[in-house]
């Protein structure tokens, strides 16, 4: 995963706006909604019929993936990391037989893949464990 790869998923986040305030935790946290709106905008596109839209937004959200998989640092987990990693991979290889097959229910695999990721890493907000520590 090169440069390249988070660049392109940043910029989409970039348009929902607060990416500049982020900080690495909310920027994470943006690609990942980010991500799964645009799982929401695909499954739509697929729903009606409208090729281009789907694929567009099936990359996008491949595109956002791949920024997640470059930003996981191995010296924090590496058993963690590696499941992560295959677990993002297993999740972009699945959009592209959903774009391939138009199959929907590949792109809900997806999302009900990556939302309780989603969702427990907003619960590790470095903000959170800050009021833990000092309460």
């Amino acid at each position: 995963m090169g440069f390249g790869y988070g660049a392109g998923a940043y910029q989409q986040v970039r348009s929902h706006g607060g990416v500049e305030s982020a900080d690495p935790h909310g920027l994470i946290t943006l690609l990942m909604d980010g991500a799964l709106e645009r799982l929401v905008k695909a499954r739509a596109h697929m729903l009606r019929g409208e090729v281009a839209a789907k694929g567009e937004a099936i990359s996008r959200c491949i595109e956002i993936i791949g920024g997640l998989r470059g930003s996981l640092d191995p010296k924090a987990d590496p058993a963690l990391v590696g499941r992560l990693d295959s677990l993002y991979d297993y999740m972009s290889r699945r959009l592209l037989q959903a774009n391939l097959r138009d199959d929907a229910s590949l792109i809900d695999e997806v999302s009900n893949l990556l939302q309780p990721i989603r969702d427990s890493w907003v619960q590790i907000a470095p903000a959170a464990s800050q009021r833990v520590a000092g309460a």
